[in-house]
């Protein structure tokens, strides 16, 4: 008599079941997607989910690492491509007035917009963390440019990493709120008078 296998295979395909999940959440929020949207959209069953993912937490950090090399990968890019700190920021802003408002998926970032409302706190806190490494990242590029003579000795690379932060978590709230690409594009324009020194 043949052994039985353990446990059913697999039914479904797990990266379009992931892209369906980063769907929920970054439409509707971490905290307001429940494990029944999920699995709804996912077109999965509970069981599947959990052993598939594990739980709620575990799928959300997965989508939001799976976002960051996707949807979200073009602020890395721009900032690793770009020659200055300047240069980088204007083209990130720029390309996320394309993303943010691509009709393709949901508007806005998913890592800035799923916290809304978030009362998990280790979900809130590592989104916080993905902010914050971001304004690091734009603060030492300012730096960078500051030690080659690029920025001038005045600039205050915290303030202006944060300012740009700002500025882009700012488009994505307006992204989600029906601002068009242009008038995204026409935000990152007048950021970048702010910064200190000629154009790149």
């Amino acid at each position: 008599m043949a052994t039985k296998q353990r446990g059913r295979p697999r039914s479904f395909d797990r990266e379009a079941a992931l892209e369906k999940a980063m769907t929920a959440f970054w439409e509707h929020g971490y905290e307001t997607t429940s494990v029944a949207d999920l699995t709804r959209v996912m077109g999965i069953a509970a069981p599947s989910l959990y052993a598939a993912f594990g739980d709620k937490k575990a799928l959300f950090a997965e989508v939001v690492g799976a976002y960051a090399q996707t949807h979200g990968a073009f602020g890395a890019r721009a900032l690793a491509e770009e020659p200055t700190a300047r240069a980088g920021i204007a083209r990130l802003l720029r390309e996320a007035a394309t993303e943010y408002t691509d009709p393709a998926h949901p508007r806005g970032c998913l890592v800035i917009s799923a916290a809304a409302n978030c009362s998990t706190p280790e979900v809130e806190q590592s989104l916080r963390a993905r902010r914050e490494a971001n304004i690091a990242a734009f603060a030492s590029r300012v730096r960078a440019d500051m030690a080659t003579g690029t920025l001038p000795p005045t600039t205050d690379p915290e303030a202006l990493a944060r300012f740009s932060g700002a500025v882009l978590q700012g488009m994505s709230q307006q992204a989600r709120d029906g601002a068009g690409k242009e008038e995204l594009e026409a935000v990152a324009a007048l950021a970048m008078v702010a910064w200190p020194g000629a154009e790149a």
